[in-house]
């Protein structure tokens, strides 16, 4: 069934009723993993968004040329034709960058928000409902990345955008792996609360 959400609200649903990261927990690997600064938080970010809303798009357009027996693998392919071009992009324009994030970004086929949105929303709405919905999710995942790449970096390494802004390194323990699940977690909470509030909020206007 089609959507009758605004465009407005098919975005903050992605970046705050369903944020991939914080609110569904999806696609936790690169987000424990790549997120040790935000730098390689913006880059598979901005990589991601991209996939997501060109995959969207391009499912939502050939959706009744489909045959529902290989509607996943058409996603599939979908994502991977898409990956495949952002892959290029990055490692011509941003080598740096690039190699850091290594695997993941080829990884990013693999994610389960890209073929998520392509299941429950893009396969039953139009191009333009598509790509608004695929701008939200994927901005959601961005601001998960960089949030996560905010904290770690600068209490992990004392550091922002690789500049040294407080001197010395006050929590190393930011900078490990674990220290990813750890700041998800604090993120889901917060989320969880500010939802809460709003609701309170919400039942005493009513």
């Amino acid at each position: 069934m089609a959507t009758k959400k605004s465009n407005t609200e098919l975005v903050l649903n992605g970046l705050l009723n369903e944020n991939p990261i914080f609110r569904l927990a999806l696609s936790m690997c690169p987000a424990v993993g790549i997120s040790t600064t935000v730098r390689n938080g913006l880059m598979l970010g901005v990589a991601v968004l991209f996939v997501q809303v060109c995959s969207s798009c391009t499912i939502a357009a050939i959706k009744n040329y489909i045959h529902p027996r290989i509607r996943i693998p058409t996603y599939t392919l979908t994502i991977a034709t898409w990956v495949t071009v952002i892959d290029l992009l990055l490692s011509a324009y941003f080598p740096v960058a690039y190699k850091a994030m290594g695997i993941f970004i080829k990884l990013i086929v693999a994610f389960a928000i890209i073929t998520m949105r392509l299941e429950v929303f893009a396969c039953k709405n139009t191009v333009g409902k598509s790509f608004w919905d695929g701008l939200g999710m994927g901005l959601g995942f961005l601001f998960g990345m960089v949030t996560l790449g905010f904290i770690r970096e600068l209490l992990g390494m004392g550091t922002l955008l690789g500049h040294d802004v407080l001197g010395f390194k006050p929590l190393l323990f930011f900078a490990l792996p674990l220290a990813g699940f750890f700041c998800v977690g604090f993120m889901m909470a917060v989320f969880n609360y500010v939802e809460l509030v709003f609701n309170r909020m919400k039942k005493k206007r009513g």
